[in-house]
């Protein structure tokens, strides 16, 4: 019955008109609407089509991942590999799921990289979600395009990237943690201002390096354990100014117990409407959803 409902949702969604959520207030403020991966209930994830949509229908911020390729240029994708769940082969043959991962993207050129069609597959998980032939972006581009269209439209948006990142994986899907860092680091501050930007990521190292040799860069602490925040906290050895975990793991009393030690509360993913409506009653400071189009929804009734 819940998916019965959520699919409900989703197809009243769809029509919801472009409306910035900053003019949406709920009793705190204003909620920080974040497209998870642009917006890939509706469109191809991390693609640049996906972001203008999300952008257009009015997230505060753009949620993104980027991994390395073999010429050391930043690619927009959630796996450091081509994944048979999104893409096919240039010439549109199936990706065998147990041979995806030879496809690493640390080990290929971009121009290898962006041969592969990320945006045509049909997704079961995402029955909205429109199709079409998408390559995996660059983050220069990304950043480049969004931007260029924000201020054409007078918006300003905000970015939270993900950098993709394990111990076990080093070496062999992403470079070590100082060199990804840095050149994350390079690329960004090329193109938009630091404060429209946090970086987040499941790996503490990665946060640990941005805090000390870039200390003014917002961070987010990504948590899906069950541990309590107060041991990922002293675990992470640093207060980042943003605790993003699982939704299924936050309650009222841990989303006020963070916000008095000055950090804010911003839970992923969150797709189902009735999860949005209490974690928005238990004060959550954002919301990272693949479905905007439903938070944006349930924040106009609120008004």
């Amino acid at each position: 019955m819940r998916n019965l409902l959520i699919f409900i949702a989703l197809l009243a969604g769809v029509q919801c008109g472009p409306q910035r959520v900053s003019e949406v207030l709920d009793k705190g403020g204003s909620l920080d609407l974040q497209g998870h991966r642009g917006m890939r209930g509706l469109f191809p994830e991390n693609s640049i089509l996906g972001f203008l949509k999300a952008l257009e229908l009015g997230v505060n911020t753009l949620e993104l991942d980027i991994v390395m390729s073999g010429d050391t240029q930043l690619v927009v994708s959630h796996e450091p590999f081509i994944s048979s769940a999104i893409c096919q082969y240039p010439g549109g043959q199936q990706i065998p799921k147990e041979t995806e991962k030879d496809l690493n993207m640390y080990h290929m050129t971009y121009q290898e990289i962006k041969a592969f069609d990320c945006g045509s597959l049909f997704n079961n998980d995402f029955l909205l979600q429109e199709k079409s032939w998408i390559s995996k972006p660059l983050l220069t581009k990304v950043l480049d395009t969004v931007e260029q269209v924000a201020t054409a439209k007078g918006q300003l948006i905000n970015y939270n990237i993900e950098l993709k990142s394990e111990l076990a994986l080093e070496g062999v899907y992403h470079p070590e943690v100082a060199v990804f860092c840095q050149v994350a680091y390079q690329a960004i501050n090329d193109q938009v201002d630091w404060c429209r930007i946090t970086i987040q990521s499941f790996d503490f190292r990665i946060l640990r390096y941005f805090n000390r040799h870039y200390p003014e860069v917002q961070l987010a602490l990504l948590i899906e354990n069950e541990l309590s925040w107060e041991l990922n906290i002293d675990s992470l050895g640093f207060k980042p100014e943003i605790y993003s975990c699982d939704y299924t793991l936050l309650s009222a009393d841990t989303i006020s117990e963070l916000q008095e030690k000055n950090m804010k509360v911003i839970p992923w993913t969150v797709n189902d409407s009735i999860d949005m409506r209490q974690l928005i009653h238990w004060g959550v400071n954002g919301l990272i959803t693949d479905y905007p189009n439903i938070a944006l929804q349930i924040l106009n009734v609120r008004r």
